[in-house]
């Protein structure tokens, strides 16, 4: 039992140690395992934050989301674009990636489409650094629910076409007549399940800090009890409605292998503020992250003006 109490104090390290960090996670498996202990869930926690090497390594991304207005648009109004007309305005900025959010993908998606998306991507040098999709997964068993897991599947092997490596995911919120504990139990079983599935075709879930999981007490809660190796967090900057939202981002930034920026938070009333996007630069830099900061920008001036300042903003920070 005393390595245990030491693992205990291993919890949230960074830099250095991290490499320590990752030797200890390991002999805790093997010690677990061998010894033939049996713990739940809870009392073990199903997974530690995702260990990185000594230096961080930010690349930046743009989610479709930031032009839904555009891409909504009827063909012919000033600045509409579809999918792919985004892709080819992205192009022209310095990026990495894109997010292709499933929202504005055409009504009937065939594989030649697929297959353009990925190809104009990859002449243009964008990778995909990830997709977004909605859905519930709170619900109760019933036949509503698995229509969620039927779309999560879908989704899932569109993503996997186009080479996207991770998908943010929401839980959900609690349906009425269901108990707070009963869709947190509902969530983790059903988020467990659909990464089953995803990591059959080589895709992380990501879980985006959305709904009642805007709150960061909640949303710990239910990424310490899923286990899975295909499953993150979507460290969303702008979701959080705890009284800091940075300490929140805090919080959970070790458990996220993909991250949203919004330019926009929200402050300790509830009102949306200009963030600090260089705050949050710093804490992705303290904890060695490694992945994609995409943009994803809800502002109110138009996309086409302020989405080229941002992206200026954040290659300078990264």
């Amino acid at each position: 039992m005393g390595f245990l109490c030491v693992l205990c104090h291993c919890r949230g390290l960074s830099g250095s140690n991290q490499t320590q960090y990752s030797i200890v996670q390991m002999n805790r498996r093997n010690f677990i395992s061998n010894s033939g202990i049996i713990l739940t869930g809870s009392s073990l926690g199903a997974i530690e934050p995702i260990p990185r090497n000594d230096k961080p390594k930010l690349k930046l991304s743009l989610a479709a989301y930031s032009f839904r207005k555009q891409l909504t648009s009827k063909p012919g109004t000033p600045g509409a674009m579809d999918m792919l007309g985004f892709i080819d305005w992205a192009a022209t900025q310095d990026l990495d990636a894109v997010e292709p959010t499933s929202y504005f993908f055409p009504r009937d998606i065939t594989p030649q489409f697929l297959a353009e998306l990925k190809r104009r991507a990859y002449l243009h040098g964008l990778d995909i650094s990830s997709g977004a999709i909605r859905n519930v997964f709170t619900l109760p068993d019933g036949p509503e629910l698995e229509k969620w897991h039927t779309h999560v599947n879908t989704w899932v092997n569109h993503y996997a076409t186009i080479g996207c490596p991770i998908i943010r995911v929401f839980a959900g919120k609690a349906p009425k007549g269901v108990t707070e504990k009963d869709a947190m139990d509902n969530a983790v079983r059903n988020l467990e399940k659909a990464c089953r599935r995803a990591g059959e075709k080589g895709i992380m879930l990501a879980l985006e800090n959305h709904d009642f999981l805007m709150d960061s007490n909640r949303l710990m809660e239910i990424v310490e009890r899923v286990d899975s190796p295909w499953f993150a967090v979507n460290l969303d900057s702008g979701n959080f409605i705890d009284k800091d939202p940075y300490m929140a981002f805090e919080k959970a930034a070790p458990y996220a292998a993909t991250v949203q920026l919004k330019v926009e938070v929200r402050d300790a009333t509830g009102k949306k503020i200009p963030a600090d996007l260089a705050r949050f630069m710093k804490i992705l830099h303290a904890v060695s992250y490694r992945g994609y900061v995409v943009l994803e920008y809800e502002a109110a001036e138009d996309a086409y003006k302020a989405v080229p300042h941002y992206l200026k903003q954040l290659r300078k920070l990264l």
